[in-house]
């Protein structure tokens, strides 16, 4: 009966393919642009060791963000209906496609893209091991990790560069799309789940083995299915997100308040898209999120874990409140390595460096600063950039007296507390300030959480999860050591209305601007807003040394950014002449003085 059903399945959507048209390659097909072979990538210098870079790729932060083991991953055919066998989902080439970062036949764990962690033995819901139906061997976690949205990259004329900490070009929307859609049809389409058990199971499995496996995808498939379906539901609420976007916070609080607290109403759409933050220096800085909305290093890292398919019970049942998959231990290291040593004026930043236009691996990829103009823009940046933005990051320079710097902590350690601008003054795009502010959502008395407003409430969870972890080991943590992992910051958090200010330190490698990836280069970015595009692609990966920015052409499979959706907003941090205009926070700035300032932003 059940292979009646496949066959009549199958048979639906070759004719929703055959007659659907748009609407059929919208919803059961993933559009994908092609780019040639990654061959002979170009690493920075930015302080890493190769050691130091490949552990940071791959880390267990304990999350399960697909919802399937890693040997599941890896059986998985591509999302395409075809006559033949499709190839692989995990083939790094198809991947790449997507945006994930081959990580190349030296790594830990070749086999897998850059952000992707071989995590730990998994468990099902109630928290027994997932094991093999066949070999009865322990099945292993699959989750993102930081790098996958923290590693940057940029070809150009046949090289391509990658820069640790800087904006990722990854479609996790269209990602998690093509594993929707390859799980649907390893259920539906006639012998493609037969293939999946041959390489799960190995070749010649018991029926038995096979009869338990599909219970167990069908188990996976009905979890993974609720949240399309919620997807769906928001869809006419939701802004795409496309290439190197994506709307965090909005995405954690789906996970931790509806899909851990098994509360639908508290599913919102994706309303306010952002760019991937850069995070070299970041350690460092009192307040993190585009809105300076979270001061506590453990808890944003234990936030973002949860975000990412770190399981967490939050409900009570048979096991302990707050016990979770989350590897603190792991998130400690992590925050470790991209800090380094406390900095200071002799020494500077002495964690994760920002990249250098001039690095030595880059000498004879990326033409020559001018520097005659380049010296034209420091006089500029002097005058218009550095009351916001702070003088230059060097060692020895005045960056190191700023009074933004607070005074030492008991452990010695300064943080940069910078300026926030009121989204009024700055004229950027609202969203990402507003609909973190006014979120509100639907909390169990269970949790002894009293506020509703969604920072408020999010704060306990993360350190209750935190707190637990460090309650369960042997010997417990002890205080001295908790506040050392937590940063020796409270877990403070906030809304704002506005919009926090950082060093320019390596801007040169992080296109596309703003806080929402609302304008493509730098260029643009000095210009006033009607010479902006007001349309653009997302996904190309061609660099523009010359404006500073991807290329912005048609991108077949690429992702079209309209800005005049609200999220999508590319105003505001305009210099024009226009008085008492919204954003405007300089003067009109001549071509040449624009070409000036944009060189000397590439010596940052």
């Amino acid at each position: 009966m059940k292979k009646k059903i496949g066959l009549v399945l199958a048979a639906i959507l070759v004719v929703l393919f055959v007659v659907g048209g748009k609407w059929a390659h919208e919803n059961f097909s993933v559009e994908l642009p092609k780019y040639p072979p990654v061959r002979n990538p170009v690493w920075l210098d930015q302080n890493w060791t190769t050691e130091q870079r490949d552990w940071f790729h791959h880390p267990d932060q304990g999350t399960q963000t697909f919802g399937i083991p890693y040997e599941w991953f890896m059986a998985l055919e591509q999302p395409a209906l075809s006559i033949t066998a499709p190839a692989l989902l995990c083939d790094p080439q198809y991947l790449d496609r997507y945006g994930f970062i081959p990580s190349g036949a030296g790594a830990r764990k070749p086999e897998l893209p850059v952000g992707f962690a071989h995590g730990a033995p998994l468990r099902n819901t109630q928290g027994a091991p997932w094991l093999n139906p066949q070999t009865n061997t322990e099945m292993t976690g699959l989750g993102l990790t930081c790098a996958a949205c923290h590693t940057g990259r940029f070809t150009y004329q046949g090289a391509t560069v990658l820069i640790d900490g800087a904006p990722a070009l990854i479609n996790l929307h269209n990602f998690q799309k093509g594993v929707f859609l390859s799980l649907l049809y390893t259920r539906n389409v006639p012998f493609r789940f037969g293939r999946f058990a041959d390489r799960v199971l190995g070749p010649g499995a018991a029926n038995e083995a096979k009869s338990q496996l599909r219970k167990q995808f069908d188990e996976v498939w009905s979890q993974v299915n609720a949240i399309a379906k919620a997807d769906d539901m928001v869809k006419d609420r939701t802004v795409e997100e496309g290439y190197a976007r994506l709307d965090a916070l909005t995405h954690i609080g789906n996970i931790v308040f509806s899909v851990d607290l098994n509360n639908p109403a508290n599913y919102l759409g994706y309303s306010a898209p952002v760019h991937f933050p850069r995070i070299w220096d970041a350690p460092w800085f009192a307040w993190v999120q585009y809105n300076g909305s979270i001061q506590q290093p453990m808890a944003r890292n234990v936030g973002e874990a949860l975000g990412v398919g770190a399981t967490i019970n939050l409900t009570g049942g048979k096991g302990e409140l707050y016990t979770s998959s989350v590897q603190v231990r792991t998130l400690f290291e992590l925050e470790q390595l991209l800090a380094g040593k406390p900095p200071n004026a002799r020494d500077g930043f002495q964690g994760l460096n920002s990249p250098k236009w001039e690095d030595t691996h880059l000498k004879n990829i990326l033409p020559p600063i001018d520097k005659n103009l380049a010296a034209k823009g420091a006089v500029l940046y002097n005058q218009i950039c550095q009351g916001c933005h702070l003088s230059p990051v060097a060692k020895e320079s005045e960056f190191w007296k700023s009074d933004r710097w607070a005074p030492p902590n008991p452990a010695g350690e300064r943080y940069l507390d910078l300026e926030m601008i009121d989204i009024t003054h700055i004229g950027t795009d609202p969203a990402q300030a507003e609909d973190m502010k006014n979120r509100r959502v639907a909390i169990p008395p269970s949790l002894g959480i009293a506020s509703n407003e969604f920072g408020p409430a999010l704060a306990p969870i993360v350190e209750n999860t935190a707190n637990h972890w460090y309650d369960s080991q042997q010997p417990p943590i002890s205080e001295e050591l908790r506040q050392k992992m937590n940063g020796y910051r409270p877990n403070g958090v906030r809304a704002p209305l506005a919009y926090k200010v950082r060093p320019l330190n390596g801007i040169w490698a992080t296109p596309p601007y703003l806080h929402n990836g609302s304008v493509p280069t730098l260029y643009a970015l000095l210009s006033p807003v009607e010479e902006r595009p007001k349309n653009f692609y997302l996904g190309n990966r061609e660099y523009d040394p010359v404006n500073v920015g991807y290329r912005i052409e048609e991108l077949p499979g690429g992702f079209a950014f309209d800005t005049t959706k609200r999220g999508n907003s590319n105003s505001g941090h305009e210099f024009n002449d226009t008085k008492g205009k919204e954003g405007v926070i300089g003067r009109l700035l001549s071509p040449d003085e624009r070409r000036a300032l944009v060189e000397y932003l590439k010596t940052l």
